[in-house]
């Protein structure tokens, strides 16, 4: 649609273009592609006719330009409502001339502009897979690139639905990110657990895999049997294709139907105080609750630190409540793993039960730390809340020490919760327990680490939704980058290259020390512990100093 007859369409596309921020993202990715070719580009006159060299090139590229789909796309639909609803600006938009219909496909349209921005600076380094030889035109390269339109349509269009529906710009990044990588990755975990599809469980579970694209992408660049038993040969392109265009225009139509003057309605019942109500009703929710959420708070006692406790009580999911409800959710998958590793164990193998068990805790760190992380320092200045942090009487340590306890214990409970599973493996096979050990001190350290890099890289800017966004980019790579190595181990990747690359975090270490298949050549500790003491301490530093930089007297 031309920007003519939709103003949205120019303001929406020239305001992303026109940043800073996005030009330096075509760039880095431009530069990124044309390396991940030459790197395997021949180098001498030989003419490879079997095409494995370019397959091997094209698995490089391919699998780095879905990670730039999966990481950039969502950040600019997630906060295309919500940022014009504080604004003020979307009401001048609903009393304009403009259709709901109009606005949304205006600003659907931008967002779509700049992430074929993003395919068109890939197309050079498409080209040079392509005359290398080996890939088909139809069912490699274009497949590949009808798949990422795909799901560049999808991700825009659930991402102004939950943009809709939030009330600032950086829980709509925090949302988006988090349903996105739900789809992308733990929709993969049924079909792990229950491969071939029989049964209702089976169903389930090979329909889940189908919203997923790895199975699809695995599938063009040949390597459909890597990476997951629930990855089979029959990955579901027509399926993937079918759900993914459905959902995109039920997450577009929902988002049409709101928009208008009744988005602006955020009227909520007061409530009343548990203390206020009548002594039935009290002694009825005593009994009824664990933590009642309703119920006045005593004052902070002298031992804990005011920080921690205000962070607790601040963040929405922070308080005992969600905190209970997580860990049962996390209690009760872990009871699912163990009754898979109860039944299945026999054909499987404990050391594939525990490279998912593994696979699934770093995934859930992975997503929910950046979430509670992120905000520590930017939430603050971002809210007007800095300032009256300086006035209190607090030092930096005190309040870098508080701000760090409260993500770090609920990660804790966390990863307490999801122990049974491991108590069941080592009840199942007792020579065990050295390596369930290992892998928990791996994870400790995935947690330290992932906290580390989360409460460095979002202190250092003042916008939360900035902060958000970049904090997610920096720890997906960090975690995907060694993943996407191993998937090329052997070609076009050596051994020594992927061992020195999954010590990047211990997560690969926790998986070879379990001995999952493909992991279990690799002897990455206690290397990877070194590499994740230190690189944690150095982003700690940087985050102290940030603290102690913003509260110094101006």
């Amino acid at each position: 649609m031309s920007s003519a007859f939709n103003p949205v369409v120019q303001r929406e596309f020239f305001g992303i273009v026109r940043s800073p921020k996005a030009f330096g993202t075509l760039l880095a990715l431009t530069i990124t592609f044309s390396v991940a070719v030459l790197m395997r580009w021949p180098t001498d006159a030989t003419v490879d006719l079997n095409g494995v060299q370019s397959i091997q090139v094209f698995r490089v590229f391919g699998y780095g330009l879905l990670a730039g789909v999966v990481f950039l796309v969502p950040a600019f639909p997630a906060t295309s409502i919500v940022n014009e609803k504080n604004a003020g600006t979307l009401s001048l938009l609903l009393n304009s001339p403009l259709s709901p219909l109009s606005i949304y496909l205006g600003k659907l349209a931008g967002v779509l502009l700049f992430a074929m921005l993003v395919l068109l600076a890939s197309l050079p380094g498409a080209a040079a897979c392509y005359a290398m030889g080996g890939i088909d035109l139809r069912d490699g390269l274009g497949l590949f690139y009808f798949v990422l339109l795909l799901l560049v349509f999808q991700y825009a269009t659930l991402g102004m639905l939950i943009s809709s529906y939030v009330q600032s710009a950086d829980a709509g990044v925090r949302l988006t990110y988090t349903v996105i990588f739900a789809l992308f990755l733990l929709t993969l975990v049924p079909d792990a657990f229950f491969p071939g599809g029989s049964g209702v469980m089976g169903t389930i579970a090979q329909w889940a895999r189908y919203l997923s694209p790895v199975p699809v992408v695995m599938q063009i660049m040949g390597q459909g049997g890597l990476g997951s038993r629930g990855l089979i040969e029959s990955p579901g392109n027509l399926q993937f294709i079918i759900i993914t265009l459905v959902s995109s225009l039920v997450f577009a139509g929902i988002t049409i139907g709101r928009l208008n003057y009744r988005i602006f309605d955020q009227s909520r019942a007061k409530g009343v105080i548990t203390d206020d109500r009548g002594l039935t009703a009290r002694l009825l929710r005593r009994f009824l609750f664990i933590v009642d959420p309703q119920r006045r708070k005593p004052g902070i006692p002298w031992y804990l630190n005011p920080v921690m406790v205000k962070e607790f009580r601040c963040r929405r999911f922070g308080r005992s409540q969600w905190l209970f409800r997580l860990v049962a959710v996390c209690a009760v998958v872990s009871m699912v793993l163990t009754f898979a590793a109860a039944t299945s164990v026999t054909s499987w193998g404990t050391e594939t039960i525990g490279g998912l068990m593994v696979i699934l805790q770093v995934v859930l760190i992975v997503v929910m730390t950046p979430s509670l992380t992120s905000g520590l320092i930017s939430g603050e200045r971002d809210g007007g809340g800095w300032e009256l942090l300086r006035l209190t009487p607090l030092s930096s340590l005190k309040i870098v020490r508080g701000k760090l306890l409260s993500v770090l214990w609920t990660l804790l409970l966390v990863l307490m919760a999801t122990l049974p599973g491991y108590l069941v493996m080592i009840y199942i096979q007792p020579q065990m327990w050295y390596q369930v050990n290992l892998v928990l001190v791996c994870l400790a350290w995935t947690v330290v680490y992932t906290l580390a890099v989360s409460a460095a890289i979002g202190s250092l800017f003042r916008y939360t939704a900035v902060a958000t966004t970049v904090t997610y980019v920096v720890v997906m790579t960090l975690f995907l980058i060694p993943l996407l190595v191993w998937l090329g181990r052997g070609a076009p990747f050596g051994f020594e290259l992927v061992q020195r690359v999954l010590l990047i975090n211990p997560v690969g270490a926790a998986l070879s020390v379990i001995e999952t298949p493909g992991f279990e050549n690799y002897d990455l500790l206690p290397d990877a512990w070194y590499v994740a003491g230190g690189f944690s301490a150095f982003m700690f530093l940087v985050f102290g100093l940030q603290v102690w930089r913003l509260t110094r007297p101006v």
